[in-house]
């Protein structure tokens, strides 16, 4: 079984910063690609950002330059900092992550955590 927690979503006014963070743990061997997807109400579960066991990193265009994800293969964890948070980025945040358990890749998702963006 693996577990997947977010932590650091909150309540920030634009311009503002806050750091998402994702532990992952249970039977892991290993983590291929971790993600972070975002779903606003009203709206469909989107891509943020996606980073590679090697540091390969991608994002969505409206995030990028504002946004940095990055991991720690040794912690199992999986973080995004976001900067310049607009209004628009208000939503609830999950993590997601493609885990080598044994022989196989599984994709888990976290809980999520709500980020809100005031005005």
């Amino acid at each position: 079984q693996v577990h997947l927690v977010e932590s650091g979503g909150g309540l920030v006014q634009a311009g503002g910063s806050l750091r998402l963070s994702c532990a992952a743990s249970g039977s892991i061997f290993s983590i291929n690609g971790i993600s972070w997807y975002r779903q606003a109400p009203g709206k469909q579960r989107e891509l943020v950002a996606t980073i590679t066991r090697r540091g390969s990193t991608n994002y969505a265009d409206s995030v990028k330059g504002r946004f940095t994800i990055s991991r720690d293969n040794a912690k199992n964890t999986g973080d995004l900092q976001m900067n310049s948070l607009k209004p628009e980025d208000t939503a609830v945040y999950y993590c997601n992550a493609a885990v080598v358990t044994g022989t196989f890749e599984n994709i888990y998702w976290g809980q999520g955590t709500q980020v809100t963006v005031s005005s």
